[in-house]
């Protein structure tokens, strides 16, 4: 679990991390970075904990709400944003829908 942990960590520090610090902002689409985060985040915690799906859907979900609160209410050139929430939810319902066809393809 650590290695979710250290994910988990640098997912944060791209989020709350001041705009200009962080490598690459902005680089592509925001929200479909947000998409691909938890995506990469879900995926990376149902190969970790393969039979905890509901609590890495409800803790991504989680998250992305709190990184969303915390940056309605801080500085560093960041904003809370209700449709960055939709993109970290939409990455959990992809990453759900490739890990159902995954379990199919080795069945």
């Amino acid at each position: 679990m650590a290695l979710y942990a250290a994910a988990v960590g640098v997912l944060l520090y791209f989020c709350l991390a001041p705009t200009d610090k962080v490598p690459g902002a902005g680089l592509f689409w925001d929200k479909s970075e947000h998409a691909a985060a938890w995506f990469v985040l879900s995926i990376l915690g149902f190969t970790l904990a393969p039979r905890r799906p509901r609590a890495i859907c409800l803790f991504a979900l989680a998250l992305g709400g709190a990184v969303e609160l915390t940056q309605a209410t801080m500085g560093f050139g960041r904003q809370g944003d209700w449709r960055d929430l939709v993109a970290d939810s939409l990455g959990v319902g992809l990453a759900i829908v490739a890990a159902l066809v995954a379990r199919r393809l080795r069945r």
